[in-house]
This record gives C-alpha cells, structure tokens and sequence, in this order.
C-alpha cells in the first residue's frame, strides 16, 4: 500500500493520540516520577490498549459495545472511579524520593484496562474504522492496519509526554513546586474525565 495512502488515517491517529487527555497526563506523570525507563510499562499498556481498540471496532465488537448503553454507563462509572482515584494518588505525592502514594508506577495491565474502558476511546476507534475502510479488502486486514497504526503512533505520542514530564521533572528543585505540579497534574486527570460523560 503506497505511503501517501496512509497518510490520512496517520494524521488521524497522530492527532488522536498526542492532545491532551487521561493518557497523556499520565504518561507526564509517570515521566516526571519515575523516569522514561520505568514508564514504559504502562506507556505500552496505553499504545496496546488503544490498538486492539481499534483491532476490535474494524472488526465489529466496538460497534456492539457502544450500542449497549447500560454498558457504557457502567465501563464510565468504573472509569471515572479509577482516574479518580489515580488522581488523588498524583495529587498526595510528593517529590519522588518523598512519594508516598505512588511508590511505584502504573502498570501494563492497568494501562490497557484505562484505555478499554473508556466510551470516547469506541467511538474514535469506530470513526477511524468506518472513515479508513476503504484502505482495506476485508475486516481482519483492516484491524491489523488500524491497530498497528494506532499502537505506534500512540507509543510516539505517550513517549513524547512522558520524555516532556521527566524534564520538568529536572527544573523542580523543592517541594512546593512538586506539589504544585502534582495538585496540576491530578487537577487535569479529573478534567480529562468530563469529556467521558459527554454525548
């Protein structure tokens, strides 16, 4: 498939994946914590969860999964109890040789559960589906383009923010500024929730 063809749907998942949401702010905090190296856990939770999203809306179950209301109020419900409660973890921290709330990162596992939870994550899954269709003969070939795209260009993105939070993490000299940061960071997290509950 020629390059120029992907392009579009490159755009798409590039634009998707780097402004600003749950996933960055916590790939910003876990780069300002604990260092690139140790957030590649739950960075390539986040790229994984969002590709077999993608994987699962090309072929049909993102689709099933949004035409079940109850479904989603429960998966936003148990969603906005973890971000916040991830929240409120980034928000009592400290400096990260003082953290005691976060004395370790978050993990794969529960990157991915972040990611599959989330409605509004469905729905751009689904778009992108229906939008890109036509750059595959069938559903299976469409699913590995979608999530291949989706996964890389989400690991791109996360690690940009994460790479972006361990430098800030350079210009903190005291513990007021880490807890200014860490109030920001936990502040934007329950922002990123509201989109959740919209329409």
């Amino acid at each position: 498939m020629p390059t120029e063809s992907l392009l579009p749907l490159m755009l798409f998942a590039l634009v998707s994946t780097i402004t600003p949401g749950g996933a960055t702010t916590l790939a910003t905090a876990s780069g300002a914590h604990f260092g690139f190296r140790r957030s590649i856990p739950v960075m390539t939770g986040f790229a994984f969860g969002l590709g077999s999203m993608a994987c699962a809306a090309a072929a049909g179950l993102g689709g099933v999964l949004m035409a079940l209301p109850m479904l989603q109020i429960v998966m936003k419900a148990l969603g906005t109890l973890y971000l916040i409660w991830l929240a409120v973890r980034i928000g009592r921290s400290g400096e990260p040789h003082h953290a005691r709330e976060m004395t370790k990162p978050t993990g794969f596992v529960a990157g991915v559960w972040m990611l599959w939870h989330n409605p509004k994550g469905w729905a751009m899954t689904i778009s992108a589906a229906a939008s890109f269709a036509a750059l595959a003969t069938g559903p299976l070939r469409l699913a590995i383009l979608l999530g291949s795209t989706f996964c890389l260009i989400a690991a791109f993105s996360l690690a940009i923010w994460c790479i972006l939070g361990h430098m800030l993490a350079r210009l903190l000299k005291t513990r007021w500024q880490w807890r200014a940061i860490n109030i920001a960071l936990a502040g934007l997290l329950v922002i990123s929730i509201v989109p959740m509950w919209y329409d």
